[in-house]
């Protein structure tokens, strides 16, 4: 990334720029961050085009696209500013924003790395095909695919770019002989001028595999002519691609786009072996994707005069919400609304954070707004917030929201049950069940409208992604439920202990359902099929306790504070707890489990007590940063909430001795809050706030 120029734009609508990440034959692409810290890609026409209404209208055609796209495959659009003549920030200039993608391009990928192994390939060919399905289902042909365009995440390969993607029975764009194309991967009858439809992207598409295989582009000449020609006439040079790929390929190349396979007929040819671990999930190339999606986060946290507090990535984000409504002991995990809807600009919830405390100063400040006395059932969950409303369980059963801004009540849902917890996979979806046992699909922001529902004998829900949610049966055995088509995609029994009085926890992140069973066994699952991903880890304490899942591996707290590999469980690194507790495994209910609480990741660091005593580490070796003792022994085994520049933990396992807030970056006691009312106390965090739930009562506590 380049720093601004002196002719770059400070702001484009509500994203302050940070810096530039490249420049096309149309736009000029900027690192861009909103009020909430979350990061994008913002694509702003370029100057000399902005008065040429062909150009304009090309590249609004851009943003409608990608709008149209809804697949995982590709980056979504967030905001588009399409009416060139509303917004000064942008010097009359259209302008879109895109999900910032924290990876390489295939192209570097290839270039750093060299050539992608067999399994590698065949599970990029595999993706892209299934992102061509998607983008080939709404009547568009991209036109581009190339590895520039191709885009290597944690979660998998995106495409970007829909500059001069058209409807399949559109026009070329020019006029034939000037159609865009980029040499070596524009398919023949794109090259003449001629009517482009999805065949066109398949050619493209077996260009890209075979540059990914050998590093070198099957269409090659000393010039753009030569190249071209070659496209047009010649055949594609293939040595060096596996037998059995160049197999699967080669038909990509057909002069004649009839001949061509199809994008289904692709993802299912190249399916890679069964338990084929992606290059962008393990070794160099994942590593360098983790440390960019660390940098992600770092810039999204970095302070500026409009930006409020640190927000986690969004796969941090998920894994925080999975286990944030499970907090039934103390101070629950935090967790966070996802103000990444498909197009248009979210509304902004966000509190003025407070100055930071004067050193010595123990007094809290006034609440936000509460304590709200009978807002929640006393055994509620903790609270969940989620868009611009706060979710409890309510007095006599169903679900509660109240506004996240005043605590007013917004509304109420009678059918919902509380006692299997609550998720929220974006911020526009809201999942729980009913007492049958039927998932409920709510919409916070439609009075907790009721958006689908499943018959899926839910229990408790575990997690949920993008993709699925993750329950408990009321048979006991664990479930997959797919969101899109709302039927099971694998039923399997039960890898670790688990019931109502005394329920597993888990959190889910790079296709690992990690769960901790009530006797403190800890087992991942893949979340294609169900099957086990890894041996469960017994003995890794004595109760449940939130896995924290966060890039390439998973946090484990019990009697050692442990970092795991989330591909194959291999233990990255270990730390023994000083209070270990009690040893055996079979305590009683009165007994103190000892040992690390369940961690929190924010950023590189993560936080949890061991005993007496509350530590920052280090994500990349576990060593100590800092230490701030608490003035008592046993501490609530649920994570800390990390929100704003502090942390806030529970004092004591029954919550009756209150809040204790350390400043993040040094560890100093900055406030110690006063519980209040009797009961169980719970927490959350978002949006610079805290909401405290003890005995039923609701508070929003400011942060700094």
């Amino acid at each position: 990334m380049k720093p601004l120029g002196p002719g770059d734009p400070l702001r484009l609508g509500p994203y302050r720029l940070i810096g530039v990440l490249g420049a096309g034959g149309m736009g000029q692409v900027y690192l861009g961050r909103d009020r909430t810290g979350r990061t994008a890609a913002v694509k702003v026409l370029l100057p000399e085009f902005a008065h040429r209404q062909e150009m304009a209208r090309r590249f609004v055609r851009e943003a409608q696209a990608a709008q149209a796209v809804r697949g995982k495959g590709v980056a979504r659009v967030l905001t588009a500013q399409a009416d060139n003549g509303t917004d000064a920030s942008s010097g009359g200039r259209p302008w879109i924003a895109t999900e910032f993608l924290a990876g390489p391009t295939l192209e570097g990928a290839v270039e750093r790395y060299g050539p992608l192994g067999d399994a590698d390939v065949r599970a990029l060919g595999a993706a892209v095909a299934r992102t061509l399905v998607d983008i080939h289902a709404t009547g568009l042909v991209h036109r581009d695919i190339k590895p520039s365009n191709t885009v290597l995440t944690s979660a998998g390969p995106r495409i970007i770019d829909f500059g001069i993607a058209r409807p399949e029975h559109g026009l070329t764009l020019t006029a034939t002989g000037q159609a865009p194309v980029t040499p070596g991967y524009g398919a023949p009858e794109q090259v003449l001028g001629q009517r482009v439809g999805p065949p066109g992207d398949v050619f493209s598409l077996g260009c890209v595999l075979a540059y990914a295989a050998t590093g070198r582009r099957a269409y090659d000449g000393v010039h753009v002519a030569a190249v071209q020609y070659e496209v047009v006439h010649g055949e594609p040079r293939l040595d060096g691609v596996h037998p059995a790929l160049r197999a699967v390929i080669a038909p990509c190349f057909a002069k004649d786009p009839a001949h061509r396979p199809l994008p289904e007929q692709l993802a299912r040819a190249l399916a890679p072996p069964r338990r084929a671990v992606p290059a962008w999930r393990t070794g160099p190339l994942a590593d360098d994707i983790a440390v960019r999606e660390r940098e992600a986060e770092r810039l999204a946290a970095f302070p500026t005069d409009d930006t409020v507090a640190p927000r986690p990535g969004r796969r941090r984000a998920l894994s925080l919400l999975a286990v944030g409504a499970a907090g039934v002991a103390a101070l629950g995990a935090g967790a966070w609304w996802l103000l990444d809807g498909g197009g248009g600009q979210a509304e902004d919830w966000t509190a003025d954070p407070l100055p930071e405390p004067a050193s010595g100063d123990r007094t809290p400040p006034r609440p936000l707004w509460g304590p709200v006395s009978g807002a929640a059932a006393t055994d509620s969950p903790a609270p969940l917030p989620v868009r611009d409303v706060v979710v409890v369980g309510a007095v006599g059963g169903g679900l509660r929201a109240y506004g996240v801004t005043d605590g007013r009540r917004r509304w109420e849902v009678p059918g919902a049950t509380a006692t299997a917890r609550y998720l929220a996979p974006s911020h526009d979806l809201l999942l729980t069940a009913d007492t049958r046992g039927t998932l409920l699909a709510l919409d916070p922001a439609e009075e907790g409208k009721r958006r689908w529902s499943a018959a899926a004998d839910v229990a408790m829900l575990l997690a949920a992604d993008e993709q699925a949610v993750y329950v408990v049966t009321r048979q006991g055995r664990f479930r997959a439920v797919e969101l899109t088509s709302r039927r099971p995609r694998w039923t399997v029994a039960a890898p670790v202990r688990t019931s109502l009085k005394a329920p597993a926890l888990a959190a889910v992140g790079r296709q690992r359902l990690v769960v901790c069973g009530s006797d403190g066994t800890v087992a991942a699952l893949d979340t294609r099929t169900g099957q086990a991903a890894w041996p469960a880890r017994k003995g890794q304490g004595t109760e449940a306790l939130a896995p924290a899942v966060a890039g390439d591996s998973v946090y484990l707290g019990g009697r050692s504070l442990t970092a795991l590999a989330l591909s194959d469980g291999t233990v990255k690194w270990s730390h023994r707890s000083d209070t270990p507790g009690d040893q055996s495994g079979d305590r009683s209910d009165d007994q103190s489990p000892g040992g690390w609480t369940a961690p929190t990741v924010s950023g590189d660091v993560l936080y949890a007590a061991d005993g007496p005593e509350l530590r920052q580490r280090r994500l990349a070796d576990g060593g100590q940063s800092w230490t701030y003792p608490l003035p008592y022994e046993e501490p609530p085994s649920d994570p800390p909430v990390v929100e704003g520049h502090g942390v806030w933990i529970a004092l004591d396992r029954s919550g009756g001795a209150g809040v204790a807030t350390v400043r993040a970056r040094d560890g100093v006691g900055v406030w110690q809050h006063s519980a209040g009312q009797a009961g169980t106390l719970t927490a959350a965090g978002a949006g610079n706030r805290v909401f405290l739930l003890r005995g039923g009562a609701l508070t929003a506590m400011p942060v700094f």
